[in-house]
């Protein structure tokens, strides 16, 4: 019974349904009826399926000439189940399979929708998919007034149904060739992507509590939100005001020389809100300066928030980190946020997220550059965070990425979509052997 208690733990179930669902996505994506040219390799079509799953975007083969419409369907279902996995997968599939969920099981499943006492996990399914769907729809219908100026209507809606998902599940594949390049200094488009990334990207929880605020408003009544949903928001609005300025006086009169006004305003917002996990771009990426491309870095590297359709580190994660930064600048022994106080084991999951992270990110980044010393390092790096954080841009290396190179970006978009602590409890020793404790012995630190 002990065992058969482990193996459906929560963790592991959300590792194990996300690879059988990678798995599957390839398979489909390499019967004859999917490409073009009627075949695709295995890395090929896991590496494509892992993007795809795990909301990335990263491409080996141009999504829009390599596959068929039947192909750019199973891309877009997998992108679909990918970016709701986070928030519904692991507990749809316990209750489908009408499995008992203790409490303990049902604290850790929530840990990725709402944190607090257990709620109606058949409710909080409903309402996820309802917000996903209303959001996505509302997608839909902004880009196709623009699509259908310039494609024909049945382009112009698949083009609209597949760009809306991508955005709002934070993906970044595209059915055109130059991704949105050629939407560069259109408004509508813009806006409206960099809305359903950041809407994407905010969670579950946050979504749910601004829209009960605005409400309250509205009726005149007084709603509480959560130190998260402060938390994060007020990181997500830093991180795209604050790129926003960088990433314009950095690149004004270099990559966006020849760019008009409208141009360089709309393409550095878009391009500081992309590195947060979904992936577009409207301007090539190859000549942006080293400064621009370490700036894009921590971007991707922080990522959304938590249960989001967005990977990375989490934008509370890093908020956690910066405050207890400045606790220890102005001698506190506690760590505060908004006039309340975070608890320990909270500031050491937020270090221990960051540890795991740049392991994996050096490691990844290192088997790389071994395997194929001939490639620069900053372009490398720049695959891996993006690899890492979902994110699915790139400085142009991934078409001549070595099949090994490809398997660890696969492990690493794997690794950085379940989570690196998520992973860690999935394939660890639930508890310790035995309780008991060594005498304590200082060491110098810093």
């Amino acid at each position: 019974m002990a065992s058969k208690d482990r193996l459906f733990q929560p963790a592991q179930v959300l590792a194990i349904s996300f690879a059988v669902a990678i798995l599957a996505g390839a398979l489909l994506l390499m019967l004859p009826f999917s490409t073009t040219s009627g075949h695709i390799s295995f890395v090929d079509a896991l590496f494509t399926s892992t993007s795809a799953v795990c909301v990335t975007g990263l491409i080996v083969q141009d999504t829009a000439t390599y596959f068929t419409l039947t192909g750019q369907v199973i891309i877009l279902l997998l992108i679909q189940l990918g970016g709701l996995g986070v928030m519904t997968f692991s507990t749809m599939v316990l209750l489908v399979a009408g499995r008992k969920i203790a409490v303990t099981d049902r604290i850790l499943v929530q840990e990725g929708y709402h944190p607090g006492a257990p709620r109606d996990f058949r409710a909080l399914i409903r309402n996820i998919f309802i917000f996903a769907f209303s959001i996505e729809l509302i997608g839909f219908v902004l880009l196709v007034l623009r699509f259908g100026r310039g494609l024909p209507l049945s382009k112009a809606l698949f083009a609209s149904v597949f760009h809306s998902i991508s955005a709002f599940c934070n993906a970044g594949f595209s059915v055109f060739s130059n991704n949105l390049m050629s939407y560069r200094g259109d408004i509508l488009v813009n806006l409206t992507i960099v809305f359903l990334i950041i809407l994407g990207g905010l969670g579950f929880l946050v979504l749910q509590e601004l829209t009960a605020f605005f409400s309250g408003r509205i009726k005149r009544k007084k709603k509480q939100v959560s130190l998260h949903s402060k938390l994060v928001f007020v990181v997500t609005a830093a991180l795209i005001v604050g790129g926003f300025g960088i990433f314009l006086a950095l690149e004004w009169n270099k990559s966006m020389a020849l760019f008009t006004l409208k141009e360089k305003v709309l393409a550095s917002l878009f391009q500081v809100v992309t590195p947060r996990t979904a992936g577009f771009n409207t301007m090539d990426l190859a000549p942006l300066s080293t400064a621009t491309v370490l700036l894009m870095l921590l971007l991707m590297f922080i990522g959304a928030s938590p249960g989001s359709t967005g990977g990375g580190v989490k934008t509370s994660t890093f908020g956690v980190v910066l405050a207890f930064v400045r606790s220890k600048i102005v001698a506190r022994d506690s760590v505060h946020l908004f006039y309340r106080t975070i608890p320990r084991e909270i500031i050491i999951k937020a270090f221990t997220v960051i540890s795991l992270s740049i392991s994996l990110i050096f490691v990844s980044s290192f088997v790389v550059l071994a395997n194929q010393p001939a490639m620069l390092m900053k372009e490398v790096f720049f695959e891996v965070f993006s690899g890492f954080g979902t994110v699915g841009l790139s400085l142009g290396i991934t078409p001549s990425l070595s099949s090994l190179s490809k398997v660890v970006l696969v492990l690493t978009m794997y690794a950085g979509r379940i989570g690196p602590l998520t992973l860690l409890y999935a394939f660890s020793r639930r508890k310790a052997l035995g309780k008991f404790e060594y005498v304590e012995e200082r060491v110098m630190i810093g």
